[in-house]
């Protein structure tokens, strides 16, 4: 799977996307935000607060419960704001 990362996650994660294999129990958006944390310090800080980020799976936006078992791509960003 395809994640992509922007703005300020992009930022502090390190980089703009990558390619991961997902274990078995990561199954939903929700859990994907659970995992991304463990795997390093840099993860754990752009996702500390885990209920500010945004997700898109295959370019629609998802919910916690949306299932990312088959997706191709899985974006994260921050609140889009406008002024």
């Amino acid at each position: 799977m395809k994640l992509v990362y922007f703005s300020w996650v992009k930022d502090r994660i390190g980089m703009a996307e990558e390619t991961v294999e997902l274990p078995e129990d990561v199954k939903t958006v929700a859990d994907l935000l659970e995992w991304l944390p463990g795997r390093g310090a840099n993860f754990a800080d752009a996702l500390a607060e885990p209920a500010i980020i945004r997700v898109a799976v295959d370019q629609e936006y998802a919910t916690p419960q949306t299932d990312v078992t088959k997706a191709s791509e899985v974006a994260l960003f921050p609140p889009v704001t406008g002024g």
